[in-house]
């Protein structure tokens, strides 16, 4: 039986989108269907809140269409897990983040590592995250300086930082173990892993991994508590469309 899963890059960049695509497939059971889309409004890189709260109505727009299409579960490819609470408030299907998915893999098999990430201003949000999922007394977070898309560019000089920085969390934080943290870094997971000697997660392939786990357990959100349906109400402007039922009715 062929399991579809949805996986969301829930910026506008097309070519991102194809990274995370080959990352997930290289993972795949071979009786899963990846389907990867790009969000069609929002910014063209996820750096920071602002960036995040504009990113989540393209977000949810696309997973509701993938559930009506027949996905079994969805995947949100921002480390930021932009939107995930109001994604899984909305959809019947299981939603994973992968900054959670990554952490959780993590745990797994090191007591203590490091998350490096983009930029200061995206390392503030993904500390939250740490603190949420209560992994903040195992990992520490970094930043690379490296701007979003910078890592599709070969001559940004962008890996070379996140290597330099890696070495410094092994070093100076002693980790046990590295977790990418930004969907853009997908591609790098197996050759930085051999690189440095150690476990290297990445929260896409960890992702993909865990929802078809959820498929075959028959597992999916609760719908109890906060999680629950959202309450039909009107939404007016430019929301219109986003009340309660309108976007999964589309």
């Amino acid at each position: 039986m062929t399991v579809r899963i949805l996986v969301v890059n829930p910026n506008t960049t097309a070519s991102m989108t194809e990274t995370i695509a080959a990352a997930a497939r290289s993972v795949a059971c071979v009786w899963t269907e990846i389907v990867a889309v790009t969000s069609s409004m929002g910014p063209a890189s996820i750096e920071g809140y602002y960036d995040e709260a504009l990113a989540v109505p393209g977000l949810l727009t696309e997973i509701a269409a993938g559930e009506r299409a027949g996905a079994q579960a969805a995947i949100i490819a921002c480390f930021d897990d932009t939107g995930l609470d109001a994604a899984r408030a909305m959809a019947a299907i299981p939603v994973i983040g992968i900054c959670e998915a990554a952490l959780s893999m993590a745990c797994f098999i090191a007591q203590r590592f490091t998350v490096v990430t983009t930029t200061e201003r995206s390392r503030v949000p993904v500390e939250g995250l740490v603190q949420r999922y209560g992994m903040s007394g195992r990992a520490r977070v970094r930043a690379a300086e490296i701007p979003v898309l910078a890592l599709e560019d070969p001559a940004s000089g962008a890996v070379g930082k996140l290597r330099d920085e890696i070495a410094r969390a092994v070093e100076e934080d002693r980790a046990e173990a590295i977790v990418l943290g930004c969907a853009g870094m997908a591609d790098l997971a197996h050759r930085l892993q051999s690189e440095f000697g150690l476990p290297v997660v990445d929260g896409v392939g960890a992702a993909l991994k865990q929802a078809e786990a959820l498929v075959a357990l028959g597992l999916s959100t609760s719908k109890r508590g906060a999680y629950a349906n959202p309450l039909a109400k009107p939404y007016h402007g430019m929301l219109k469309s986003f009340s309660p039922g309108a976007v999964a009715a589309e």
